[in-house]
């Protein structure tokens, strides 16, 4: 008599081929097409996507968004609770976590990783914990945040990535005298308690993520995640390219695929075309500063402003560039965010408007200017041919730049550039953050443009610690009227997230907060 012997993962397996589920594979490395690389792997001195939606894989926060981007759950604390007074949050610890280096994650560890998030030296986000007034360990598994005052975003910002927990003694113990200089060192190579580790980087080329031995989190097999044994990212900013290589198996997905390929790789065999809901705009950021590098700005006028968004015909580079895809903006924050106002398309297109608007402006004969695009994109070389005609009817002559990211983010930083072409994605199921970053002069002059308005300042500060939910919407409305019709932006559209993925592929999401979540994504080997 022969005996059957199988582990719990075998009979899991087994169970849910019986009832026709999928039955995650272990092992493999998955391959993921890039349009550009991270920059910089620390989660609180960071603002740019490539590096945002990726530090997921590499840290974990006390709480996680959930997979709609509407909510919260469990992270490295398994219970939380608000005060009714709203000035306290208490948050039990998941039992026996570690960090990727085999060390256990401690109370100690979430205190110094918050203040450090919390500290208005550090970093732009440091604003979403700016209630928090303290942090302590209550015991070794229970940690109090005390409130300033009540924070109606308080949990979702629990949820952000400058949130993660980091190891106090190793960041201490990184090369440098300031914290800037040890985020730098330690960000080569990160240790944290995410679902991979580092493994390699060659810059602008390829960097490879292995599964971290110590993750707290199992699967449907009952063993710990992640399923794969790593992941591993290629770089490859012409969007052509990316897709041939998705097509020859080369690589097993592929980001960011223009919108008019959409349909021909939904059609395409072995393919997945996925359009995952997104909080994605996509817009122009132009420098409004009186002066750029010493010459008059034209686009300090704010009638030059409004002349070019009524010349800028929305629905055609919808149709144009997303193939119907996208939808006009009809805030500056997308349809899916809290609080969102709006429900007719911004400035809709109207070139007797606009051409009245340029005579009575400070530059009635015209001028010429330059946008930012990133090289290889087809999408935001076709916003750019599209606007060139556009604008060109009232005067405009524009060239467009073809650069690099890390060129563009350079001068947009800098704020040296004319216009660049942008997009945004929320990290948090709140206003706050993409409001911060838009229209409230302190944080990063209104997208690095130099913009600001006294009565938007005045407001979100309010907003932050206003918990009556009609006051503040209230105040968010009143923002979005504001900067919509004067902000330093031509607000385009806004799209799902358009990803490719082999068939082979399964459990992959990215969700609509931007996070790519390989952590439950498995292959058919």
């Amino acid at each position: 008599m022969t005996r059957l012997l199988m582990t719990g993962a075998s009979a899991a397996a087994l169970i849910a081929l019986a009832f026709g589920a999928e039955a995650q594979e272990r092992g493999g490395t998955m391959t993921y097409g890039r349009y550009a690389d991270s920059l910089f792997l620390d989660p609180v001195l960071n603002d740019a996507n490539v590096d945002i939606w990726i530090l997921s894989n590499l840290y974990d926060t006390l709480l996680l968004p959930t997979e709609d981007g509407q909510g919260v759950e469990a992270g490295l604390a398994t219970d939380w609770s608000v005060a009714e007074d709203g000035l306290s949050v208490t948050l039990t610890m998941r039992d026996g976590i570690m960090f990727s280096d085999g060390t256990p994650i401690t109370t100690e560890d979430v205190v110094w990783s918050l203040d450090r998030a919390r500290n208005p030296e550090n970093g732009i986000w440091n604003f979403l914990l700016a209630s928090i007034a303290s942090v302590e360990a209550t015991d070794d598994k229970t940690v109090t945040l005390t409130l300033s005052q009540p924070d109606p975003a308080i949990l979702p910002a629990l949820t952000v990535f400058n949130s993660a927990i980091l190891p106090k003694a190793a960041f201490e113990a990184a090369a440098g005298a300031t914290d800037a200089e040890k985020a730098q060192a330690f960000s080569e190579a990160p240790i944290g308690s995410g679902p991979f580790v580092l493994e390699s980087w060659e810059r602008g080329s390829t960097m490879r993520l292995v599964r971290n031995e110590h993750y707290w989190a199992t699967g449907e097999d009952g063993q710990p995640l992640p399923y794969l044994d790593g992941v591993t990212f290629e770089v490859i900013p012409d969007d052509a390219t990316r897709i041939l290589r998705l097509q020859s198996g080369e690589i097993d997905g592929a980001e960011l695929i223009p919108f008019a390929r959409v349909a021909e790789l939904q059609n395409a065999p072995g393919i997945q075309m996925e359009l995952f809901p997104s909080t994605r705009v996509e817009y122009i950021t132009l420098n409004v500063r009186p002066e750029i590098e010493g010459e008059a700005n034209p686009l300090a006028d704010p009638l030059v402003r409004e002349a070019m968004n009524y010349a800028a015909n929305k629905e055609a580079i919808v149709q144009v560039v997303t193939f119907g895809v996208g939808t006009p903006q009809t805030s500056y924050m997308s349809s899916a965010t809290p609080l969102h106002t709006g429900t007719e398309p911004l400035f809709p297109y109207d070139l007797a408007r606009a051409q009245e608007l340029m005579a009575q402006s400070g530059y009635p004969d015209g001028f010429s200017t330059t946008l930012l695009v990133l090289a290889g994109n087809q999408d935001e070389i076709g916003i750019g041919t599209a606007l060139q005609q556009m604008w060109s009817q009232i005067g405009i002559d524009l060239e467009l730049q073809q650069v690099d990211n890390a060129t563009r983010t350079e001068e947009y930083r800098n704020g040296t550039f004319d216009m660049r072409v942008a997009a945004w994605t929320n990290d948090i199921a709140d206003p706050g953050q993409i409001t911060s970053y838009f229209a409230y002069s302190p944080t990063i002059d209104a997208l690095h443009s130099g913009w600001r308005n006294e009565e938007v300042d005045q407001l979100f500060e309010a907003s932050q610690s206003e918990t009556d939910p009609a006051t503040r919407a209230e105040q968010y409305a009143r923002i979005q009227e504001i900067f919509n019709s004067t902000g330093p932006t031509i607000p385009l559209y806004e799209t799902p997230y358009p990803v490719a993925l082999q068939e082979r592929v399964h459990g992959f999401v990215q969700i609509p907060l931007g996070n790519n979540i390989f952590r439950s994504a498995w292959l058919d080997q």
